[in-house]
C-alpha cells in the first residue's frame, strides 16, 4: 500500500533525472570531422560562432602583432578541441582568472585560460586559447610542451559553454568573419603565407 502512494510522486524526479543524464551524455559527444587537405589552412579548434576576427596585438600568447579568431561555443556546440595546425608544441601556458561570459571581450584577458602555442614546419607560430566562461569551470589540454600534433588531433575540452581564440601570424590571410558558424578539425579559418 505505501508504495502506490510513493510511486506517482517520484516520477516527475525520475524524469528530470533522466533528461539530465540524457543532456550530459549529448553534451559530451565527439563526432569524427574530416580535417581538409589544404596546405598552410588554419582549420577551426571549435565548434561555435566567431565573435572577433580581426588584427591582434602583441599580447601573453604572441610576442609580434598577429591576427585573431574568437569562437564563442554555446553548450549546444561540441567542445572537444583540435589542433588548428600540425607542428610541435613549443609553450602551454596556464592563467587563473574570473569567469565572465565567455563572449564578451574582456573574457579574452581576465577569464581563466589555458594557452598552447604550435611552430609549424614552415616556421609559422599558430596559438590557441582555452577560455572558460560564465558556466565553463574546467578547461582540460591533453597536451604538454615538446609534443607533436598533427591537424585535427583532439587536443582538450572546455566544459559547458566557452571561447577559443585562434592566434595566427600577421601575413595570415583570413576566410572567416564575424557571426560565421564553424565545426572544429573542419572549417578553415585563414591560410599561412
Amino acid at each position: 500500500m505505501a508504495f502506490y502512494f510513493v510511486w506517482p510522486k517520484s516520477i516527475p524526479l525520475a524524469v528530470l533525472g533522466l533528461l539530465l543524464t540524457a543532456f550530459v551524455a549529448w553534451f559530451f559527444r565527439d563526432p569524427d570531422r574530416v580535417t581538409p587537405d589544404e596546405p598552410d589552412a588554419v582549420i577551426s579548434p571549435a565548434d561555435g560562432r566567431v565573435v572577433f576576427c580581426g588584427e591582434c596585438p602583441p599580447g601573453r600568447y604572441n610576442a609580434e602583432p598577429g591576427k585573431k579568431v574568437s569562437i564563442f561555443m554555446s553548450v549546444f556546440d561540441v567542445h572537444v578541441n583540435r589542433a588548428p595546425v600540425s607542428g610541435k608544441v613549443v609553450a602551454v601556458r596556464y592563467n587563473p582568472g574570473t569567469f565572465f561570459a565567455a563572449d564578451a571581450d574582456k573574457a579574452s584577458l581576465l577569464n581563466e585560460q589555458n594557452g598552447v602555442s604550435l611552430e609549424t614546419s614552415g616556421g609559422h607560430t599558430v596559438s590557441y586559447v582555452q577560455v572558460a566562461g560564465l558556466i565553463a569551470r574546467r578547461i582540460v589540454c591533453y597536451l604538454s610542451e615538446e609534443d607533436n600534433v598533427r591537424q585535427g588531433q583532439r587536443v582538450g575540452m572546455i566544459r559547458f559553454g566557452s571561447r577559443v581564440d585562434v592566434i595566427l601570424p600577421a601575413s595570415a590571410v583570413l576566410r572567416v568573419r564575424m557571426g560565421d558558424r564553424v565545426r572544429s578539425g573542419e572549417s578553415v579559418l585563414g591560410v599561412l603565407q
